[in-house]
């Protein structure tokens, strides 16, 4: 089923615009009903947790170390800080709203790295509860569509400012949430600037992997057993086979044609681990988180893209 809903999605996109993630999620949340029926729950669940993290484990085959030196120490110190200073944001943000701080640092997480795959990723390794499934749902919801307004409305704004092509690239890649639209803005803008923005985005996708290290570490200590009352590793298998994958990216042992396929593989993963997520929940879920969580990713969006692009422009 979950699987049927991403196919829906995809066409959706295709033939007619739009998210895939946002359409896999609406439909998802449509379907609810069938989590009724004690035969769908295990393939749901097995959908949300194990594919999600076998797409995540998938995302390191798209980066390797020549990418990321070819940065340059400067423009990685840029995205590293407003990566880092966002999800303090985020957390801060939570704090004075009332909110949960793994709310905060999940909805930071989200902006600063790439986005709803980043929401899944980061919530996977939180403790496991059904309002962090509902936050985390939202906080997909969120992000894609500030992405897609982003992917619009960056370009017009940035051909305003004194930027070399580098350095609009270097904007674009480092406050977009998901890698498409990245791609999508830096096409609209040039040649050179969608080369360097998808560079800068995939350093920031491949931060995802020390980020949740770190979270895990720290949830640990609170948290000895996880929601299967297994202990709870301290690094996780899917961030060790990101690691791993890119350790062999880099060795150029993966073919362009192979990482293109592994890629579109983990797209469709995380596509139909958030269909599973959709089912596992409902609307009234939803509306009942409030309308803190939108001002929270609305904040923290305005403030890396604010930080990133006075940062470039100082800098240049």
């Amino acid at each position: 089923m979950c699987a049927v809903i991403t196919m829906a999605a995809t066409f959706l996109s295709e033939h007619y615009g739009g998210p895939q993630l946002l359409f896999a999620l609406l439909i998802g949340l449509a379907f609810h009903f069938v989590m009724e029926q004690p035969g769908m729950r295990a393939g749901v669940e097995f959908c949300s947790k194990t594919l999600l993290r076998l797409g995540v484990a998938l995302l390191g085959m798209r980066i390797t170390a020549s990418q990321i030196t070819g940065l340059g120490l400067q423009t990685a110190l840029v995205v590293v800080f407003a990566l880092v200073s966002t999800i303090l944001v985020g957390w801060l943000l939570a704090r004075l709203m009332g909110q949960p701080a793994q709310h905060g640092i999940l909805s930071g997480g989200a902006v600063a790295i790439c986005g709803a795959s980043a929401a899944m990723a980061i919530s996977s390794v939180l403790p496991q509860s059904p309002a962090n499934e509902r936050f985390t749902l939202l906080t997909v919801v969120g992000v894609t569509l500030l992405s897609t307004c982003a992917m619009v409305l960056y370009p017009w704004m940035l051909a305003w400012l004194a930027l070399s092509p580098a350095g609009m690239g270097t904007v674009l890649g480092g406050t977009i949430h998901d890698v498409a639209q990245v791609v999508g803005a830096g096409a609209l803008m040039g040649e050179e600037q969608r080369d360097v923005a998808t560079v800068v985005k995939l350093f920031r996708v491949m931060l995802l992997m020390p980020v949740a290290i770190v979270l895990t570490i720290i949830f640990r200590r609170h948290e000895n057993v996880s929601v299967d009352s297994k202990p709870v590793s301290i690094v996780p298998g899917f961030l060790l086979g990101f690691v791993v994958l890119v350790l062999l990216g880099s060795t150029g042992i993966f073919t362009v044609s192979s990482a293109a396929f592994a890629s579109e593989v983990s797209r469709n993963l995380l596509v139909m681990a958030i269909a599973a997520a959709g089912v596992k929940t409902t609307f009234k879920d939803l509306l009942e988180l409030g309308w803190r969580p939108l001002v929270m990713l609305l904040t923290e969006t305005v403030y890396i893209g604010a930080v990133v692009t006075v940062l470039v422009w100082k800098l240049e």
